[in-house]
């Protein structure tokens, strides 16, 4: 089993997971330690990039990469000879998996969001589509930079870990059913089944699909460059003039810090409640970064806001991401905050003045 899916796309997204400890310092080892180095170097990445989109978080994908090799020291496969490709895919799904399902089980606090990773100032790749006839390619097919966008792993979460896995072998990273069939120990019409409900599932997300092409950059910066201007400026016409009637805004605070725990919706709602938030705390630091393919602004504060009682200090968030999804005349209807500290440990933050 291999995904015929060049790894350097893969590479493309997200930090680097942190060396195994017993690589050391030149990430050699000699005897089985050696050829699990040498699995680690090699497909490290890839393994990444797929528990990312498995879970749509960063910090759980540096995770499972860990204890996937940690799984191969104590458990390696009986013939190390062979690629270990394969196993160290089967190992991670399984992991990954259960980490789905152990998260469905626990309350979340207020909305979910995935965490933001960077990924670069270039145009939005090529999809990667196998080509079945003369100028035709297969349909249903979502390209590297799409399935890392906001929208799509926000649609993921509609589907269960196991459709998950199966949506993401076969439409993203292109596996045939019998490879997807020995990655998740499934039968080939189990895993036929799955995949047609988890399209099914994303048929919704389907019918207006993000792709991070370069005029959906564009006017996605356009559009944070005037929200931001307006509340810099603390112009409620200016902010409500680049939002859609009904535009939705999601705070994720992970229960850590104070974010509003329900969706807030409409214009004068959103437009007054980032308003009120910029008037009362001032950022220090303010960057327009690429992010799962659109551009979101990352912000700093420099200190805490005059007159907040010690006791409430803890519950302000010293940092967050805030990104946007707009429609075809370029004004958001969605709006993203990520405040909860472990949803951002995959991003470098400026020190504030």
């Amino acid at each position: 089993m291999a995904s015929r899916l060049p790894d350097p796309g893969v590479e493309s997204y997200g930090e680097a997971p942190p060396p195994l400890p017993f690589l050391g310092k030149e990430g050699a080892a000699g005897g089985k330690e050696g050829a699990i180095a040498e699995a680690f170097k090699a497909d490290e990445r890839f393994l990444w990039g797929l528990c990312y989109r498995l879970t749509g978080i960063a910090a759980d994908a540096d995770d499972l990469v860990q204890e996937t090799f940690v799984r191969a020291i104590e458990r390696p496969p009986a013939q190390t000879g062979e690629a270990w490709r394969p196993w160290l895919v089967r190992v991670a799904l399984n992991l990954g998996r259960d980490l789905l399902r152990r998260r469905r089980r626990r309350r979340y606090a207020g909305p979910w969001l995935p965490a933001p990773i960077e990924t670069g100032d270039e145009a939005a790749l090529a999809a990667y589509e196998p080509t079945v006839a003369a100028g035709q390619t297969t349909e249903g097919r979502y390209d590297l930079l799409e399935s890392v966008s906001f929208a799509f792993l926000i649609a993921l979460e509609a589907l269960t870990p196991q459709q998950r896995a199966v949506l993401l072998l076969r439409d993203v990273f292109d596996y045939t059913v019998r490879e997807t069939s020995d990655a998740l120990g499934l039968s080939e019409a189990n895993v036929k089944t799955t995949h047609h409900r988890a399209r099914r599932a994303m048929h919704a997300y389907d019918r207006s699909r993000c792709v991070p092409t370069r005029r959906l950059q564009e006017q996605t910066r356009h559009a944070l460059e005037r929200l931001v201007t307006g509340l810099s400026s603390g112009d409620i016409h200016a902010v409500e003039s680049v939002l859609a009637d009904g535009v939705r805004a999601l705070s994720d605070g992970g229960g850590e810090f104070a974010a509003a725990m329900a969706p807030v919706v409409g214009r004068r709602r959103v437009g007054r409640l980032y308003l009120g938030l910029a008037g009362k705390r001032p950022a220090g630091t303010m960057e327009v970064r690429m992010l799962n393919g659109l551009p979101a602004v990352i912000v700093s504060f420099a200190a805490p806001p005059a007159g907040v009682p010690s006791h409430l200090l803890p519950r302000l968030a010293p940092r967050l991401v805030i990104r946007c999804d707009v429609d075809d005349g370029g004004r958001i209807i969605v709006l993203h905050s990520v405040l909860a500290t472990r949803k951002l440990s995959a991003l470098r933050f400026a020190a504030s003045s």
